[in-house]
This record gives structure tokens, sequence and C-alpha cells, in this order.
């Protein structure tokens, strides 16, 4: 997932000896899964192998229905299951039919990882079958009324499962090495389209009802449903675009490149092995830049700019079908296995695509963004280690710009060390080696030295950069000329002798334009800013990246021209990621504007997804 943004959000450290083929090809007695403290599941006793859903999606009651039927495998000595189940309601529980009820019990849990659903299981238990509903407290679903959508004439709903939200919209083993197919078969209102991270129609059902099959083992986070009055484009043989009537061609245009992406990924690290790639463009209120679900994307408008400037996005969705997807971390406190790959992999396709000066843009401004997220971590320092030990917290506080940027960093400076031909060979054998399965880092540090350092008489230090707070000294440092040149531009207009017209003349691509905006002198006055603004008109964009770090520094230098405070507020409601809209708050709340953050969040709250709602209920004590 593209930016979990400002920081939200496993595991004590395993020994080796606990890290032993987490992926389920045979039966419980011949694995050993790591323990997961973020899930009731005891899967090294009995484990879902395969999900049969079928459900209906009722938006009036604006709840889902149904039942959802597990192939299990346990050990023979074992007369128990165990599920999460968080907000929702559990009707009945059937052994290897539909008529056989058995027992069960909701142990309530914490108010984070919901209750331990325990399931009574004979000797000859083969399949369960969960019939239960959804309730209004159910925090991966959003439900949006037509207002709320782009094309403003019937309604929406979409699903985000990570880290562990797919329990509160399916009573699920909600592990991420928990590997699992599924097929579902969806009813929906006849004017609307089913889409899942699965096979998907191209065209509207008549009756409303939808059959999918995902025929690959994959983590219950990356289970995803859309449902809403959506067409469908093709961009090329194996791509494609999801979205609402009034937003398709712009969006079928936007990503004409996905192809090009998808073959410069190939030519990295190995075949892409989902068949399809496609892509639904989600109303604002999607909460994440995009969420990397197999076959289908889920992407936010913010993204469609009309220039292709925020496009990256797409590649860090794209990577997640190799580093996350396919070799998926075995646990939260594993999540930089996830996203510190994919940030890698993301910036060598885009230099595969848009040139190496490109992705060194992309490097330095994701410098910036992780030394934020150190500053803003100073007090806790652990959680600026790449392994993580959340053990009785949320996920979401590890999903921060250290599994990305660090991740990333530590990536990028074992290029250096060993060279890209061998990191490139080394990362296409480990994509290959462990597709379709999950690993802990401990197992990955065991690859490597395996596979990369030994066999080169390499040296490096793993274990400072992994368990270690902070940055380690060798870290390699990243330039770019494009960047040193807006930084001499910004030192002319500071000293006169550069005019805020012609700042706004130059020819300069949008991380340019970012960066300059960031970098805008904390002494530069209101009226300075008046004429950069009257010259640029950054209050006035209809780039939403832009409008987000123009916002910032406004609020930060108390400037309110132009209609800017009607603009904020208009941007904080209307837009859900949760990068941009808790950056914008924080900003507010800095200045000391804290009441005038409440009152448009008291207007702006009901547009979020509940993972947004969170994280600025948090921030505004809410």
């Amino acid at each position: 997932m593209k930016k979990f943004i400002a920081i939200f959000a496993l595991i004590t450290i395993f020994s080796c000896s606990e890290d032993k083929k987490e992926t389920v090809k045979n039966t419980p007695t011949k694995i050993k899964y790591a323990t997961d403290t973020h899930s009731y599941a005891k899967p090294n006793e009995a484990v879902a192998k395969h999900l049969n859903l079928d459900i209906r999606v009722d938006f009036n009651k604006k709840t889902i229905s149904g039942k959802a039927t597990y192939q299990i495998e346990k050990k023979a000595t074992v007369n128990q299951i165990h599920f999460d189940a968080k907000a929702l309601i559990i009707h009945k529980v059937t052994i290897n039919n539909y008529t056989n009820e058995t027992d069960f019990s909701l142990v309530k849990g914490d108010e984070t990882h919901g209750d331990d659903l325990t399931i009574t299981l004979p000797k000859n238990a083969r399949t369960v079958t969960i019939f239960y509903e959804t309730t209004n407290k159910t925090e991966a679903l959003q439900f949006l009324d037509r207002q709320q959508t782009a094309g403003k004439d019937a309604p929406f709903l979409f699903t985000q499962g990570q880290a562990i939200l797919t329990r509160t919209w399916i009573p699920i083993q909600d592990s991420p090495q928990i590997r699992l197919t599924y097929d579902a078969t969806v009813t929906v209102p006849h004017y609307l389209m089913a889409i899942m991270s699965a096979e998907n129609p191209k065209q509207k059902a008549k009756n409303g009802i939808y059959n999918f099959s995902m025929k690959q083992a994959i983590p219950p986070y990356l289970i995803a449903l859309a449902v809403g009055n959506l067409e469908y484009r093709q961009i090329r043989k194996r791509s494609g675009v999801y979205a609402e009537k009034v937003m398709i061609e712009k969006a079928a245009k936007e990503f004409e490149d996905v192809e090009r992406m998808i073959i410069r990924a190939e030519m990295l690290y190995g075949k892409y092995s989902w068949e399809q790639y496609d892509i639904v463009v989600l109303p604002p209120s999607f909460p994440f830049g995009g969420m990397e679900n197999p076959r289908l994307t889920f992407a936010t408008p913010t993204i469609i700019a009309g220039d292709k400037s925020l496009t990256t996005l797409i590649a860090h969705e794209l990577a997640h079908s190799w580093s996350g997807n396919l070799v998926t971390n075995a646990t939260w406190n594993d999540f930089w296995l996830n996203e510190g790959f994919t940030v890698y992999f993301e910036r060598r396709i885009m230099e595969a695509v848009y040139g190496k000066e490109y992705a060194d843009m992309l490097a330095v401004i994701g410098r910036q963004d992780l030394d934020e997220t150190l500053e803003s971590l100073k007090n806790a320092p652990n959680d600026t280690k790449l392994k993580l030990n959340l053990d009785g917290r949320n996920p979401d506080d590890g999903m921060s710009d250290i599994a990305y940027e660090k991740g990333f960093l530590f990536l990028k400076t074992l290029e250096q060390k060993v060279g890209r031909s061998k990191m490139d060979a080394f990362l296409k054998g480990y994509f290959k080696k462990h597709a379709f399965s999950t690993i802990t880092t401990e197992r990955f540090i065991n690859y490597l030295n395996a596979n990369l350092l030994t066999p080169n008489e390499i040296t490096f230090n793993l274990k400072e950069w992994i368990y270690k707070a902070g940055i380690p000294s060798n870290q390699v440092v990243i330039t770019s000329d494009k960047l040193n040149v807006v930084m001499q531009a910004i030192s002319k207009w500071k000293n006169g002798v550069m005019s805020p017209q012609e700042i706004c003349m130059q020819d300069w691509k949008i991380q340019q334009k970012i960066h300059f905006i960031r970098n805008i002198p904390t002494e530069m006055t209101v009226a300075e800013l008046k004429a950069l603004d009257n010259s640029c008109n950054f209050t006035n964009t209809t780039n939403s990246y832009i409008a987000m770090v123009w916002f910032e520094q406004a609020i930060k230098h108390n400037y309110h021209a132009n209609n800017l405070d009607k603009k904020v507020e208009t941007f904080l409601i209307t837009v859900g990621r949760r990068w941009y809209v808790s950056t914008i708050y924080n900003a507010l709340v800095k200045a000391g504007k804290k009441q005038q953050a409440l009152k448009i969040y008291k207007k702006a709250r009901k547009n979020y997804h509940s993972v947004t709602r969170g994280t600025i209920d948090k921030m505004l004590g809410v």
C-alpha cells in the first residue's frame, strides 16, 4: 500500500528455529507457523485452505450478509478451530454441509482485535460454514450514498482489509501468513457492478449476481470487494480500468503506461504471476493512495492529475504483485519486507520507464519523508527499527515511512555494496524461490546471507539496519541535479534575484514543484507568499499532491489570501486520503488552530473511511 501516511497502523523477534515453512502446502502436522499475536487463529492446529463466500450486499441496511464456507485441515487430535471476527453477528455454524450445526462461541477480545470465534469440530470435519452478517461497526466497509460518488447517480461500497480489518466483514483466520484461495458469489442491486480481487466481469450482470474465483492463494487482507455504477475500459490485453462513467475516459488515459510498467517489471524480477492487472478508481473517501489487491488495484481519484504526474503510485501497487502479494510478510512485525521492497522495486520501474533522474527525485523526496518521520518518532526510537515488536498494539502503528523509506534505503545501500547486477539476480531468485509464500525477517536474513553475502564474501551490517533504531552511517546518499536546480531557484527568490513570475515559468516536473513548495523558507513573508500564489495559482491547483503541500505551507506561514481557508476546508471535506488530510489537520494543530480543525472535521468526518477517522480522531482528541 502506498503511503499509509502520517503514521499508523507485532510479535517478539522469532529465532530462526521458530521460522519454518510458514506456507501451508500439506497438513498442519507438517508445518510450523510463526506466532501472530494479532490473530486468534491457531493454524498449527487447524487451518483454513479455501473460502467459498456467498453474500448479499444490502445498501438500504448498509450490511453484508451470507455465509463463509471453509475447507479446513486439522490435526487428528484437534476438536476446535479459531477464527477472527469483529463487529459481526454470527447466526450459526455448520459442519460438512448446511444442516449439521455445531457449537460455537464468541470470546470477547479487545477493541483492536475483536473476538475469538471458536468452533467445535467433530473428527470428520472437512468444511466449516459460518452464517453471519455485518453491523454498523464494521470498519472495513464504507457504504457511500450517491452524493459521495463522482457520478452522483448511484451508491457505492468498497472494502479495505489491511492490516486486520478483513475480520470485520468476513469471519476469517486473519493473519497474513494464512494464505488461501477463494470463490465468491456476490448479489448486489441489478444496476450496480461488483468486482473483487479475483477474476472479474467486464460488464454488468442483469440479475445483479456475480461469481468470482481467485485460484492463487492470498493472505486474508487482500480479499477485496467494490460495488458501484462502474464501467470497464481495456488498456492493453492484460490491463484495464474500472471507474464511474464520468471518470472512465480520464482514468484510461492516465493509466495508459501501465503495460510498459508491467513489461519493465517482468524484465527486472520475473513473470507477472496474476494474469490480469486492472485498476479501479474509487470515490474520494478511499483512505489510501492505492491498495495492492491482486488482479485489481484499488486507487484514489486524487492520482488522476491529467498528466500522469502521480502514476508513481501505480508503479508502487504493481510492484506489490511481487513484494507483498507474491512474497508476503508472515506477521505485521515484518511489514518492512512488504513495503521496503516495494518502494525499491517501484523506483526501479520508474527509472526503467521514465529515466534515472526521475527515480532520483522520487528517492530524495522519499528521504525527506523519512526524516520527518524520524523526527516525529524521536521519543519512540523502537518504532524506527525495521523489525518491529507491536505486541499489544494496532498493526497500523507500524505502517509508517520507516517500513517504506528506511526499508528502501536498506536495499539501496545493499545494492551499492554488492552491485546492481548481483542485486537484481538475488531479488529475481528471491521472488521465484518464495513465490506464493510468506516470510519472516529472520528467514529473509538467512536467505540473504546464503544467496548473496556469503557467496560473494561481502560483509554488511544487517543487524544494525534491521534491529537498531535510526539510520546506520553507511547509508547511501542519493542526490538529484533537478532538485538542486530547485534549491538554487529558492535561494535566488529569497534574495530577490528571481521573481515569482520567473519561478512559475520554470518547466519543472511535479517532483520539482513539490520540492520547491516544501522548502519555502520559514522567513518568507505573507506578502511574498501572496505574490507567489498570484503567479503560480497554487491555491487553485487541481493537482491534489501540490494542494496538500501548499496548504501545509500556507498554514505554517499564516497565509490566508486568495480564498485559501475556504479551499482548505473544501479539500478536507471532499478528499479522504489519509496521508493528505492528516498532513493538513496536523499543520492546523501545530499552528495553534485546533478549533478551526475541529470545526472542519465535524463537517468532513462522515465522508472519511474508518481508517482515516481513527487517525484524525486520535490527532484531534475526538
